[in-house]
């Protein structure tokens, strides 16, 4: 069986994907499902379905979602539900299945190592097998307590260093070209994210787009001014001065 929450919550198996619709019990198999072999609190799940205001029967209610999550995952010949009692709450055994963002962070790990190492191309395909787990925003339109929000937000945000590790993997293998489009998609979607405009005025710069690139950093500059107040960063500075001096750092040759 396998897990996934690298977009709306679902259970793979033979016999396809199958999904929960009814929101409480879907969120109490997600906080498991992101601490799996782990033991789940009650208090820890009564939070997360009805967060600071849990109705007088909440413990009742929660042992019958916890039972429909254990129906929900009883397979044939199975021979232990993957959900067990443990003081003070529940588990959810892993056992031998599978959960997407773990692989998602080996995967990113993978491409973290291959660029300390200089290994570019390796780097690159483990970042894309891990991009190309997501399905979409993480775990859909689940927003609850602790255990979820902060996962969502800590999914967010190795999605987005993932995204960075990449683009530098595409600069350092000569792929700026192919870099751009992709990059001013990332800015869009992303307007206060410093690097992507970094690297997009690299690729601009090594595709002969002096004047583009230069327009990147404006562009760059009025947005933070204008949404925080602030200037942009050191690395962002010193990418608009070695593009105005010519720095032969930034050719690729030098580069690699």
């Amino acid at each position: 069986m396998r897990y996934e929450v690298l977009g709306p919550l679902r259970v793979i198996d033979e016999g396809g994907s199958t999904s929960i619709s009814a929101r409480k019990v879907e969120t109490v198999l997600t906080a498991m499902v992101i601490r799996a072999d782990q033991v789940v609190a009650l208090d820890q799940l009564i939070t997360e379905v009805w967060d600071d205001a849990p109705p007088r029967r909440a413990m009742a209610g929660l042992h019958v979602y916890i039972s429909q999550v254990r129906k929900f995952l009883a397979r044939p010949g199975q021979e232990e539900n993957p959900v067990l009692t443990r003081p003070p709450g529940y588990l959810l055994r892993k056992g031998t299945d599978d959960i997407d963002f773990h692989i998602f962070r080996r995967l990113a790990d993978r491409g973290r190592a291959c660029i300390r190492e200089r290994r570019y191309e390796e780097a690159a395909d483990a970042l894309e097998q891990a991009l190309g787990l997501w399905r979409g925003q993480t775990l859909g339109d689940v927003r609850t307590g602790p255990i979820v929000g902060g996962f969502v937000r800590w999914m967010t945000e190795l999605r987005l260093e993932c995204l960075e590790m990449l683009g530098d993997a595409y600069l350092r293998l000569g792929r700026h070209r192919e870099l751009v489009g992709w990059l001013y998609s990332l800015i869009a979607e992303n307007p206060l994210r410093e690097v992507y405009y970094r690297q997009l005025m690299l690729a601009l710069y090594r595709s002969d787009r002096k004047a583009d690139a230069l327009r990147v950093y404006q562009s760059a500059r009025s947005t933070l001014r204008e949404e925080l107040g602030l200037e942009p960063c050191q690395a962002l500075r010193d990418m608009q001065r070695a593009i105005l001096s010519a720095d032969e750092r930034l050719d690729l040759r030098v580069a690699s």
